[in-house]
């Protein structure tokens, strides 16, 4: 929880930064009611990328990854079920595929663990709810042009998610905070890394953001399900994790039903 908020905290002061610097980017004119409605949509960035976080320490980064190529299938419960928005029946044959491809995936994963499997299964909840809030936010008349585009939108989202992470990790590591600031004091890499993947983090999440605004819900799946493949891939290559044949055939299927998901009403309405 604490990396994952001090992570945060990284892209919270580079989205300021961008404020401050002449000729970078000029700054939102929100409301206080429109932070009020940003609320949900930190929480849940908040909590998806904590949740991720832990899912990846507590495990292999490639099967946290594995598991996370699932969210379509939460979206898909969330927006039947909560956010009254219908899914096609096509769409929910393809979530067996892509349920099965993950427990294939898990079954002979030999860095398994159920606090990762849980922990990536919250960050996929979170995450859809996230979308669908965010889409909410951006219908809302008038907000698009107080914002100032999508770039102030992520920002200002960080800099809510970090305050709002900051209780979460008093409850749940404030008694190890010392022994977390002694660590650090002795080991420069931490703060190396820390300022690294804040940053591409940040970075990350803003373009995808311009990526959905630019092209579409079915490309950014597309562009999404091939950097699952490249990251489970390289990220266990570069980290030494195991790459066994039940693993890899587990999250072709997996992923290759998330691309089906993707593109399923496309094919069904060419072929009527």
């Amino acid at each position: 929880m604490t990396i994952s908020s001090l992570q945060l905290a990284v892209g919270m002061i580079y989205g300021v930064f961008l404020w401050l610097a002449p000729d970078a980017r000029s700054k939102p004119s929100v409301t206080m009611d429109d932070v009020v409605k940003m609320l949900p949509v930190a929480f849940c960035f908040m909590g998806a990328h904590s949740a991720s976080v832990f899912a990846m320490g507590a495990g292999a980064v490639s099967f946290a990854q594995i598991v996370k190529a699932a969210e379509p299938a939460f979206a898909a419960v969330l927006a039947q079920f909560i956010y009254k928005k219908p899914v096609s029946k096509a769409k929910w044959w393809c979530l067996p595929i892509v349920i099965g491809g993950v427990i294939l995936a898990s079954v002979k994963e030999l860095d398994f663990a159920v606090s990762a499997l849980v922990s990536a299964c919250i960050a996929n909840v979170f995450a859809a709810f996230k979308g669908n809030e965010n889409k909410k936010l951006m219908e809302t008349p008038g907000l698009k042009e107080r914002i100032g585009g999508v770039g102030n939108q992520f920002a200002l989202t960080t800099i809510m998610g970090f305050f709002l992470s900051i209780p979460v990790v008093l409850v749940k590591e404030g008694s190890r905070m010392g022994e977390f600031i002694e660590l650090a004091k002795t080991t420069p890499a931490l703060w190396v890394n820390m300022l690294a993947s804040g940053l591409w983090f940040y970075g990350y999440n803003e373009l995808a953001t311009m990526t959905l605004k630019k092209t579409g819900a079915v490309t950014q799946s597309v562009a999404n399900t091939a950097k699952r493949v490249i990251v489970i891939v390289g990220v266990a290559l570069v980290m030494g994790e195991s790459l066994a044949p039940m693993k890899l055939i587990g999250c072709s299927i997996g992923i290759g039903g998330v691309f089906l998901y993707s593109i399923i009403d496309n094919l069904v309405k060419k072929k009527e």
